[in-house]
């Protein structure tokens, strides 16, 4: 290589990227001395010297390494082979692997932690690219900007370059787990896992974001106040973290320190169904009574108690646009959860409702089984408007589901629930 090709401009940038750091880093250290510590802080600076610097820094690279798999993860106290994939197996993008992360991939660092300040250094970027890219790239314009020496800059080059290659010969250990798996002729392999580090990174950066950024700070606002937002939620429910590295995660490795040691597990078990079934409502005078399918709903409950705490909560102020649109808005809520109550009972196997043990009104029996409905049902009594009938009862289950002492709804509620019911069984005709 000949460093008549590097551009000086570039070289001098690189040069001052590289002393701001070290200067930057040599005032963090002044500013915990004390006046009497003049001798330390001395030392300090002579330390600090750019080439000084270098020349330590090239030497403690050797005790780090650059992984994107890692075995502490598996046991702290494992001691085998960590691995840099910058090359990865798989392509495949329906599969989730490393491979996934692309450019967005931050790459794992293991050793003695007292040199991950050296990583540091490697990480700075220079015209959206880093030192230690540039190193692996041999940039001749940044070993100009190391030493006017050229065979001094070259040597610290191919240190820093050593961060991606391991140390040792590859090994396990006996504190790290092994698989066996079956191939072909009644062999086997013998599988080492590693931690995919890198991996676990970006999902700790997306969970970080789903769960604590400012934009999902909003829209659950959005939610409380029962408001429309651009960004929809993202729940995570019954996740596990697992926290490795005690008080000390920087002795598993760097990421894992920048994310306190926390690993999240999310659940992969299949879902706990406890329903038994939907039943035909039979020993019931309605389905709006007590131990009937509507007050035996999940949802229902949630709904009218969700909305008698809103009414107690803002009962003072009634004549509120905005409230009485929430209200609506968790009424429709429960009709909802009632017609989909219905939708499944309407399912059941037709001619339920003839059973000596039911005990609906003709109404609810032409609801909820219509299926047995003839036209001659309809001629026996047709000045009789069954959706009215149902809708009423609606309205009256309604208004004493969610009255308190505090909040009692009167005939103007039960009217208007009743004609708000009695639009959505139209509507379903």
């Amino acid at each position: 290589m000949t460093l008549s090709l590097f551009d000086p401009p570039e070289s001098a940038a690189l040069r001052t990227v590289v002393e701001t750091f070290i200067q930057e880093r040599l005032q963090l250290k002044l500013d915990r001395l004390g006046d009497e510590d003049g001798d330390k802080r001395q030392q300090l600076h002579e330390d600090h010297q750019r080439e000084t610097w270098l020349a330590d820094a090239a030497r403690r690279v050797t005790q780090i390494q650059l992984a994107s798999h890692t075995l502490k993860p598996i046991n702290p106290d494992a001691r085998g082979t960590n691995i840099h994939l910058s090359t990865p197996f798989c392509t495949d993008a329906n599969i989730v692997g490393t491979h996934v992360l692309g450019a967005e991939r931050s790459d794992d660092v293991v050793g003695n932690a007292a040199a991950l300040d050296v990583f540091k250094f490697l990480k700075l970027q220079a015209q959206d690219k880093t030192l230690l890219a540039r190193f692996l790239d041999k940039d001749a314009a940044l070993l100009q900007a190391l030493s006017d020496d050229a065979a001094q800059a070259q040597t610290w080059a191919d240190a820093f370059a050593g961060i991606v290659e391991s140390k040792t010969a590859v090994a396990s250990h006996t504190l790290g787990k092994q698989l066996y798996f079956p191939v072909a002729a009644d062999g086997y392999h013998l599988l080492a896992p590693l931690f995919p580090t890198a991996l676990v990174h970006s999902l700790h950066a997306t969970l970080q974001e789903d769960r604590f950024s400012d934009a999902t700070k909003a829209a659950r606002e959005a939610r409380k106040a029962y408001q429309d937002h651009p960004q929809g939620l993202r729940e995570y429910p019954n996740m596990v973290v697992q926290n490795f590295g005690g008080s000390k995660p920087q002795n598993i490795s760097q990421l894992n320190s920048e994310r306190g040691g926390a690993n999240h597990l999310l659940a992969c078990v299949p879902p706990v169904w406890h329903s038994e079934g939907v039943k035909p409502p039979l020993r019931h005078a309605s389905v709006f009574d007590k131990g009937g399918p509507v007050r035996g709903s999940r949802d229902v409950r949630f709904w009218t108690q969700k909305l008698s705490k809103f009414l107690l909560k803002n009962r003072e102020r009634d004549s509120n646009a905005d409230i009485r649109h929430k209200r609506d808005w968790m009424v429709d809520e429960i009709i909802y959860a009632i017609l989909d109550i219905s939708a499944q009972i309407q399912c059941l196997p037709g001619g339920w409702s003839q059973s000596e043990s039911c005990r609906l009104s003709a109404p609810e029996k032409r609801w909820l089984d219509p299926a047995q409905a003839t036209d001659e049902d309809e001629e026996v009594n047709p000045a009789i408007d069954w959706r009215t009938e149902v809708a009423e009862r609606f309205g009256h289950w309604l208004v004493a589901a969610i009255s308190t002492d505090k909040t009692l709804m009167g005939d103007v509620a039960v009217v208007q629930w009743k004609h708000r019911f009695l639009e959505e069984l139209r509507d379903e005709a």
